[in-house]
Parts: C-alpha cells; sequence; structure tokens
C-alpha cells in the first residue's frame, strides 16, 4: 500500500483568476478514505519546463503521484509528454485507442479531427485507464518503486475514472481502514451561535476534530470525521452526527453533498405540493436555486420577478394603496407577493421576497441589508421574517435565498415532513 501522496493539478488557467482547482479536494477524500495521506498539493501552468520541474519534485516527496489535466488534444496540453520524458520512456500511439476515438466523434455525426489522434498515445509500460465520459483517458505508470496517475482535468471525467479504475488498484480491490469525512449542513443559525449549541458535543467527543465554517450567506456547516474501515467509521460518524443532530435541531438540514434546494424539493415531492415564487430584490435567485434539482418540475410551477412597483401590482396584484403606505420593502408587501404569486399559479405555496440588497437605496428605518419573506399556503399557513443582513449585494442576494427556502422547509418540517 503506498504510503502517501502528492497532487498536481496542471493548467495554465489554475493560475489565473477565472478557474479553481477543485479536483485536488476530490481526490484528497478519496485518497485519505483509503488510508493514503496527502502530503502536497500544487498547481502548474502548461510550460514545458515548469512542468517537468514540478513533476520531478512530487515524485521526491510522495511515493505516489496524482496528476489532472493535460491530457488534451491540444499543442499546450503537455502532461503525457512531460511524464514520458522524465521517465526516458517513449509514447507509443494505441491503434484501439484511436479507433475508439474516431467512432466517438462519428456517432456525433463528425468526424475526428487529427489533434484528436494523440490521445492515443500511450507511455510506454502504462496502464490504460478508460474514460467513458470523454476523449481522454487516464494512466497509471509504475517506475522505480513511484507510481503516477494520470488524469483528465474535466471533474466528471476525472471522477468516474478515478471510481472505476484507480481505486481498486491503489487498494487491490481491498477495504483498506483511513480517514472518513462527514458534513451536516445547517440554515437559519450564525456561525457563533452552531458554536453555542454544539460546544457540549464536541466536547465530550474530544476524540474527534470538528470545524465549523460558515461555508456559504445563510447556511454553516459541521465538518468531522473517523478513522477505521468505511464501517467502523461509518458507526463513529452515525453515532456523532445523531449528537449534533440532537443540539441543533431542525435548522440541520442535510449532510455531505446534499443541497437545501435539493431537501425542499424532496419534502414539496414527497408531500406532493407545489411551489411558486415572487421575487425583487433577489432579480430570480430563489427560483433558479429550485430548478437546479433534476426534476423539480414535479413541485416548482414557476415564479415572478417583480422589481418596479408596477409590476408587484399588475403581475401579483399588490395594492397600490399598501405600496404607498408602507413601501415596497415592508412585510406587507412580501405578503401580498406570496398570496399574489402562489394564487396566480395555483400552487400550494409560494414565497414573497422583497428587500434592500444594495450598495445604495437604504434609509434609517430600512438600512442596506434590510429583507422581507413570506410564505402563503393553501392550507392556511402565513409566515413572515424581517432579515437585516451583513454583507455585499451578493452576500445578501445569497442570503436571502438561503432564509426563504428555510422557511418553506420549515413549513414542510411543520406539516410532518422528513429532513
Amino acid at each position: 500500500m503506498t504510503r502517501t501522496a502528492s497532487i498536481l493539478a496542471v493548467g495554465s488557467e489554475l493560475l489565473g483568476t477565472t478557474r479553481l482547482d477543485t479536483n485536488s479536494l476530490f481526490l484528497t477524500g478519496e485518497l485519505e478514505a483509503i488510508g493514503i495521506p496527502v502530503v502536497r498539493k500544487a498547481c502548474v501552468g502548461d510550460g514545458w519546463d515548469g512542468l517537468l520541474t514540478e513533476l520531478a519534485f512530487a515524485l521526491t516527496r510522495a511515493p505516489l503521484l496524482c496528476v489532472t489535466g493535460g491530457l488534451g488534444p491540444t499543442e499546450d496540453d503537455r502532461t503525457k509528454e512531460a511524464v514520458a520524458a522524465l521517465l526516458g520512456r517513449r509514447l507509443v500511439r494505441d491503434g484501439e485507442i484511436l479507433e475508439r476515438l474516431r467512432e466517438r466523434f462519428r456517432k456525433r455525426g463528425r468526424e475526428m479531427p487529427e489533434v484528436n489522434a494523440k490521445q492515443a498515445d500511450v507511455i510506454e509500460g502504462a496502464v490504460v485507464l478508460p474514460n467513458r465520459r470523454g476523449t481522454a483517458p487516464g494512466y497509471l505508470v509504475e517506475a522505480e518503486g513511484k507510481t503516477i496517475v494520470l488524469l483528465p482535468g474535466v471533474p466528471w471525467e476525472m471522477k468516474a475514472i478515478f471510481a472505476e479504475s484507480v481505486r481498486a488498484n491503489l487498494t487491490g480491490g481491498g477495504t483498506p481502514p483511513g480517514v472518513h469525512r462527514r458534513v451536516l449542513k445547517i440554515v437559519g443559525l450564525g456561525e457563533s451561535a452552531v458554536e453555542e449549541v454544539v460546544r457540549p458535543v464536541y466536547e465530550a467527543h474530544r476524540g474527534h476534530d470538528v470545524t465549523i465554517l460558515a461555508a456559504s450567506p445563510g447556511e454553516v456547516q459541521l465538518h468531522f470525521a473517523a478513522r477505521g474501515t468505511p464501517e467502523e467509521a461509518r458507526t463513529e460518524l452515525d453515532a456523532l452526527e445523531a449528537d449534533f443532530r440532537s443540539a441543533v435541531g431542525p435548522a440541520l438540514f442535510g449532510r455531505d453533498d446534499e443541497t437545501l434546494e435539493g431537501v425542499v424539493g424532496a419534502l414539496l415531492k414527497g408531500a406532493g405540493l407545489t411551489l411558486a415564487v415572487a421575487e425583487s430584490c433577489t432579480g430570480g435567485m430563489v427560483a433558479s436555486r429550485v430548478t437546479d434539482v433534476p426534476g423539480s418540475s414535479a413541485y416548482f410551477l414557476g415564479g415572478a420577478v417583480t422589481y418596479a412597483d408596477l409590476a408587484k401590482m399588475e403581475i401579483l396584484g399588490v395594492s397600490p394603496e399598501i405600496l404607498e403606505a408602507r413601501g415596497a420593502v415592508s412585510e406587507e408587501v412580501a405578503r401580498e407577493m406570496a398570496a399574489g404569486v402562489r394564487l396566480r399559479l395555483g400552487a400550494a405555496s409560494g414565497l414573497g421576497v422583497t428587500g434592500i440588497a444594495g450598495p445604495g437605496g437604504g434609509s434609517p428605518e430600512k438600512p442596506v441589508g434590510t429583507v422581507h419573506i413570506a410564505l402563503d399556503a393553501a392550507d392556511g399557513t402565513k409566515k413572515h421574517e424581517r432579515l437585516v443582513l451583513p454583507g455585499d449585494r451578493a452576500m445578501v442576494r445569497r442570503w436571502t435565498t438561503s432564509a426563504a427556502l428555510g422557511m418553506i422547509r420549515g413549513w414542510l418540517m411543520e406539516r410532518g415532513g422528513a429532513g
């Protein structure tokens, strides 16, 4: 079993401001779970000299090196060539891989560009790791006690190849002990409030490192881990999770890859209920999050972005007198927006969101960050929440969407939903 690993992400774009290396996060979790701690991560550009230098240095730090990116068809995709040069090996064109590439393009009604032929070049002695989702295969190369795994930079291709081919190669098909992590997700409580309610739990579990993170505006996460086989770790993690759930209560909405919009969608679908939303300051962001979930058409009927007062009146039926007396950012208007969109779309529930996202438009009575969220349901339920949120425009808007989704989830939970 390889004891430690380095990860190298290849791509000049990763050294700029437009692209983050998220592949290393996935690989770290997967390697830790099979007992291989990561001791180094790095990003390197596409330049030949820099790539060779980083590859050579990474191999001095750990006996396993996982490299992502640089396996494409273009001239600046040089990872495979650099590894071959570093090891003093040839690149050999594989006829079967080449034909599979040509067939992949034919199925799409195109002839393969000749530049793609280089993706059929295999490092002498390497194990080819098939890529069912893209054109660039992965490779596993053994050399002088070192193992090099080359993976595409496209995340869904990289993850699939690791799951289908790499994990078994590194473990021999067994299930070695490792570090297994869990994330619990909370809405409606700030970071300090979460700290207060969970402190007794992690003091009672001092053998576990617990991290509290304000992961995104309006949502807080609890991160913790256990060591052992998957079964052993799961038992420990389940016990710790149960204690956290008991301490936090209904504000804890999900774990790991679950999202608030996904949890809300599952509750709506399970209850056979529908949702419509009316938005002002969020400009359609609530609807966007709801419809990010596959299958959301089963419960989401639609939304209205009513930024102007006239739109609130003509589309949602908000009272002109209420707008004049209370202003667009008010409890009364949020309630009328929620009721109006629900009735017009025939939904079981309606959300209304109005506020001042900034940076201008605030006043002493209604400072920037003031938001009103309302729920109007066909079962007679009516809810309202006023928030004064911190941060810039983007933070206020994102926080508002989480608060709105939290409100609809709260109503569904009160009706007897699970989640």
